[in-house]
């Protein structure tokens, strides 16, 4: 008996100790340009070993975040053994077996071990804690674990035995431990370069094309793409790619248009053109063109979307690549090109006209001239200053990020019209690219702005050089009666301020983003079958490896789209195209839409037309006041995504046409709403005052409803004052109508106020009195009611 044991011993720990430690052989291996090294011709220290740190000033990996790894549960099976632990030796005694893996754990030759096989003191910790749980609550161990047991708790083994077994259980719960070398090959970033063959091969003329805004750099780089036999341009935003396509197709050029969420092909049959017009993210790689064009380069450092202008410098496929935007990216742009290669000749342009910062602020919205352009930095500034600028009989055009195109456009086309008496703009930095405005002067509200940093983390900051010099260049246009800009404040305080931002030259830019492909995820998704999307980016990120030139995008919004969706049965690539998709993470209607989709998707169930139509509550009505109009622009965000996925998944969003149908009937009806946007605010205000009165009346205060009201009249008063930088209101109310008449001094109105707001106090204390009086003798209404 004790012969088969150990034999039956010996042959099941032989086979264990062979799998395992091929496993860490395998996972011992580095890597080379050649592949796989054996573990026992590894370099000495110092040589290349499977990867460059970040720096290539360094030849070690960085070490992975294994914060980041998560345990996987383990699948065993102890049917093969059965009891066999058991009957060859004897049931293991629970609080003695605890007292020896205790006793494993505070070994430090043992956490030494673990560390050279990829188990720092947090995975070791949750490894041990993994296989303690394993071993005390398995009815059955495997039969050679439970012999080993058995034996150290007799005292007939080392405690050291129990390694190969805890080392193999912390490779089943973190799988990531024994292909690491795999995984950091797979995200080895440092050459983008490599990824595209068709474009290496080629010799490319790279033309940088320099200047601020409005210096004709465009001009001059879409002047080649129109003479040549073929073309491709990329832009930032939607409305230049509708420019250039406009432009092309009007100078006789078959132009097509290639947005996320839009493919408009000239050729009736639907053959591609020699041209095409995209956004930046939506270029071929792999299609041949002569001229390329490339706008705005500086946003190659945006922390979000700057992979994509880094993805077409590298990759596109052109006998020449015209490259426009600021200076501060010439000598950048220089650097990359020259990893492939390339030289890069620069064209310098100057602006065609001027503008001058003022030395006076505007300070009251009643000093604004035709040809004003206010820029705000949120939308509640945009509707109060739009309201107030009205409330003064003038009208105002209004352009902000989340309006459709369609509206953005329909709203610069009003304000420059010189037939039109809208003659303001009020408008966030959205102006800063993509719209010809004939705009005399440009008014920064306020100089200070949200903004995301490459971590993700969200901050208020004052704008940039670059930024300013954006927005500030939109003053005065060649083309425009405007022939010299002006650019000054709202707010005399941020003058010098703005001054100095100007001043100051624009900070070179220094890296090019990155960003995980479809192939890269898949690949690891094949080594972590049990990982989720957003760990599997998380991992990737971590272990990325990236030369100075370049950093990983921000991935926050990808992953964030990833854990909405990560219950929802999907394959991994439609999983990955679902969270690529251009959303507003800020719009709830949008966020449960886009979980709607996946899940009708998961279903394989086609999302046609009257399915849309019932989720939205087609047909929809005008808004009434701001609330309505929000929601619109979100309903109009869901189309776009469904539009945006249509050409990703075309048998399963299948009704394009008719959605783009009622998108345009949505544009027109957002439209008219941003034309009576002063009666929206006012209609919104109005909302606010009733749902405050039913609440003043269920407390049973007959004075509450007016001390509401003056309230928040007060609190209205003063927001009008800060804004208007004076000391008078600017609304359309009575009192502001006999300040403005000179009937009523703002001294007067203010004694007027603190008057009614003492009545008010006066009021509020006698009907408290008159309540606890009530409430002291409840039965002395009755008694007046019995008696009558």
């Amino acid at each position: 008996m004790l012969v088969n044991r150990y034999m039956y011993l010996f042959s099941r720990f032989q086979r264990h100790i062979n799998t395992n430690t091929t496993r860490i052989t395998f996972g011992s291996c580095y890597l080379s340009s050649s592949g796989y090294v054996p573990l026992h011709k590894k370099p000495q220290a110092g040589a290349v070993g499977c990867s460059r740190n970040v720096s290539s000033k360094s030849s070690h990996p960085k070490p992975p975040d294994t914060s980041l790894f998560v345990p996987v549960s383990v699948k065993t099976d102890s049917s093969v053994d059965g009891s066999v632990g058991a009957e060859l030796t004897q049931p293991l005694d629970k609080n003695e077996l605890l007292k020896v893996l205790n006793r494993f754990y505070k070994r430090k030759e043992m956490q030494k071990l673990a560390a050279d096989h990829g188990l720092d003191v947090r995975l070791f910790h949750q490894a041990f804690i993994s296989f303690r749980k394993y071993v005390l609550e398995m009815t059955t161990l495997p039969a050679d674990l439970h012999i080993i047991l058995s034996d150290i708790c007799c005292g007939a083994g080392h405690i050291d035995d129990i390694y190969p077994y805890f080392i193999h259980h912390a490779k089943q719960i973190f799988p990531m431990l024994d292909c690491m070398d795999d995984l950091r090959k797979i995200s080895d970033l440092r050459v983008p370069a490599n990824w595209y063959p068709e474009a290496r091969a080629i010799q490319r003329k790279v033309i940088f094309h320099a200047g601020p805004t409005n210096s004709g750099k465009t001009y001059h780089a879409i002047q080649c793409y129109l003479a040549a036999k073929s073309g491709v341009y990329c832009g930032p935003l939607k409305l230049l790619a509708h420019e250039i396509f406009e432009k092309s197709n009007n100078a006789g050029v078959p132009c097509d248009l290639v947005t996320g969420e839009e493919r408009t092909f000239v050729d009736l049959n639907g053959r591609a053109s020699g041209h095409v017009a995209c956004t930046i993210e939506m270029c071929s790689v792999s299609t041949s063109y002569e001229v390329a064009v490339i706008d705005e380069i500086q946003m190659i450092r945006d922390p979000s979307r700057g992979w994509a202008w880094t993805r077409a410098l590298l990759g596109l496929c052109a006998e020449e690549i015209h490259v426009c935007g600021e200076p501060a990216a010439i000598d950048f742009v220089r650097e990359l090109l020259y990893t492939t290669g390339e030289e890069v000749e620069v064209h310098t342009y100057q602006r065609l006209t001027p503008f001058s910062v003022l030395d006076n602020a505007v300070e009251s919205l009643d000093n604004l001239r035709p040809g004003d352009c206010i820029v705000c930095f949120s939308k509640n500034d945009i509707y109060s200053i739009s309201r107030n600028i009205e409330a003064r009989g003038l009208q105002c055009a209004v352009i902000y990020g989340s309006l459709p195109p369609g509206t953005k456009l329909s709203q610069a086309k009003k304000f420059n019209d010189p037939d039109d008496p809208c003659k303001i703009l009020v408008a966030t930095d959205a102006i800063g690219m993509g719209l010809n405005l004939n705009i005399k002067r440009i008014i920064f509200n306020s100089l200070v702005k949200p903004n995301v940093n490459e971590k993700g983390e969200k901050q208020m900051e004052t704008i940039s050089t670059s930024q300013a010099l954006q927005i500030a260049g939109r003053a005065g246009r060649f083309s425009s009666k405007f022939k010299e800009g002006e650019v000054t404040t709202m707010h005399q305080d941020d003058l010098p301020v703005l001054k100095e931002i100007l001043s100051q030259s624009v900070d070179p830019i220094e890296m090019a983003g990155l960003h995980p492909t479809a192939e890269q995820i898949e690949m690891f998704a094949y080594h972590l079958p049990d990982a989720t999307l957003s760990n599997l980016v998380d991992i990737f990120v971590s272990l990325s490896q990236v030369d100075g030139l370049y950093f990983v995008c921000n991935i926050d919004d990808f992953k964030f789209l990833a854990d909405m969706i990560q219950h929802i049965p999907l394959n991994l690539r439609s999983r990955y195209v679902f969270c690529t998709a251009p959303i507003n993470k800020k719009q709830p209607f949008v966020c449960t839409s886009f979980l709607k989709f996946a899940r009708q998707f998961s279903r394989d169930e086609p999302l046609i037309f009257a399915w849309v139509c019932r989720h939205i509550s087609w047909p929809l009505a005008p808004p009434k006041n701001i609330k309505d109009l929000v929601h619109l622009e979100a309903v109009h965000d869901v189309l776009d995504l469904y539009l945006w996925l249509s050409y990703r998944f075309m048998d399963m969003f299948p009704d394009t046409a008719l959605v783009r149908e009622i998108q345009q009937e949505l544009d027109n009806i957002i439209q008219q709403g941003v034309r009576n946007i002063t009666r929206l605010i006012r209609a919104t205000d109005t909302a606010i005052t009733d749902a405050l009165q039913p609440q003043s009346s269920r407390q049973g205060q007959t004075g509450g409803s007016r001390r509401t009201a003056s309230n928040a009249y007060l609190t209205s008063s003063r927001n009008q004052r800060e804004q208007g930088g004076t000391g008078e209101l600017m609304d359309s109310s009575l009192t502001s109508r006999l300040v403005r008449d000179g009937l009523l001094t703002p001294d007067l109105l203010r004694q007027l106020q603190r008057e009614w707001s003492k009545d008010q106090k006066q009021e509020f204390t006698n009907q408290s009195t008159h309540d606890r009086e009530h409430h002291n003798n409840p039965n002395k209404g009755k008694r007046r009611k019995k008696k009558k």
